[in-house]
């Protein structure tokens, strides 16, 4: 269940609650007239089903609200109220199956954004994947692939792709070219230096790393994985299932190949750059296709969910 809190001018009060009326999944509508000063306007609050959420975002925004009053839409942790175990019946679907486009649109949003700190998270998950490589440890290769933050930007280019917004797939795309090529350049002059003052002691990469030799060497158990995780990503931002990405970013081996670009650079390892490089570029390339098919599923599913509630309501209406 969400609820939503809207600044409606005056004049579009009664437009705003006719549209919540006639929405299955949306009850408890409350007015309080005059309540807003900055914008001036009427707060009108109301509890939604997640299922209904587009069609109330949809109605609210064709009466220009968004532009000259407020909406916002937060989630419900518990709600004890038999109208509103009404609505969830009467809506469409399944709240975990709605994809609110507004919501994913704000997530996304996140991840085209260059900023400081998603450059210093990615450099410090690459530098302990350099770390992993040159010890051959496998806990600080999750570790790494948990710190990485670049999934937000892979999931910018699906939602791009999907909505046809190429400015969306362009910043991503930017996002993660900078952000890797910054971290890959630190993790390398930081390999340099430490091999200088002999805190790095080797001559090259082990030639035998049974632990984490997966890294550089990319097979299709690479993109089937790439597939499954970026599907699986997806699917948690879509449902609100964030603890699921978890299980996503340490299923994925960008940031570990990354850092084992950076490190078989500095010490001169140029059989292991080709793989860390293809590395990169198959779960990247497994990551968007899933993402983006996945999206297009439910943006389908949903639409037949809404026709076969269209087709119910004529029937009902004969």
């Amino acid at each position: 269940m969400l609820h939503l809190r809207a600044i409606v001018p005056a004049d579009r009060t009664d437009a705003s609650c006719k549209a919540l009326a006639e929405c299955a999944g949306a009850t408890n509508v409350v007015v309080i007239e005059g309540a807003a000063r900055v914008p001036p306007g009427d707060l009108v609050t109301a509890d939604v089903a997640r299922e209904s959420a587009n069609e109330v975002l949809d109605a609210l925004r064709a009466l220009h609200v968004d532009r000259d009053g407020s909406i916002a839409l937060d989630k419900v942790d518990l709600t004890l109220s038999e109208r509103a175990e009404l609505a969830m019946e009467r809506a469409p679907g399944h709240g975990d199956d709605a994809v609110v486009w507004e919501e994913l649109d704000r997530q996304v949003s996140e991840g085209t954004a260059l900023t400081w700190s998603f450059v210093a998270f990615l450099a410090l998950a690459t530098q302990l994947a350099g770390i992993a490589a040159l010890i051959d440890s496998p806990v600080l290769v999750v570790g790494a692939m948990v710190l990485g933050p670049e999934f937000g930007a892979i999931a910018a280019i699906c939602y791009g792709l999907v909505r046809g917004q190429p400015r969306r797939i362009v910043d991503a795309l930017r996002a993660l070219l900078v952000g890797f090529a910054v971290a890959i350049v630190i993790t390398y002059v930081c390999a340099l230096v430490s091999r200088w003052i002999g805190v790095i002691e080797l001559d090259r990469l082990p030639d035998d790393r049974p632990l984490t030799a997966f890294i550089y060497s990319p097979d299709r158990w690479s993109f089937i994985v790439a597939l499954l995780a970026g599907g699986a990503g997806v699917l948690s931002l879509t449902a609100g299932k964030s603890s699921a990405l978890v299980g996503v970013f340490i299923s994925v081996t960008t940031v570990p190949a990354a850092g084992n670009l950076a490190v078989a650079m500095a010490l001169r390892h140029t059989s292991e750059i080709t793989g860390s490089l293809l590395q990169l570029a198959v779960n990247f390339a497994g990551m968007v296709i899933a993402g983006a098919l996945t999206l297009l599923v439910q943006r389908y599913l949903w639409a037949a969910v809404l026709r076969q509630r269209g087709r119910r309501s004529a029937v009902r209406g004969t």
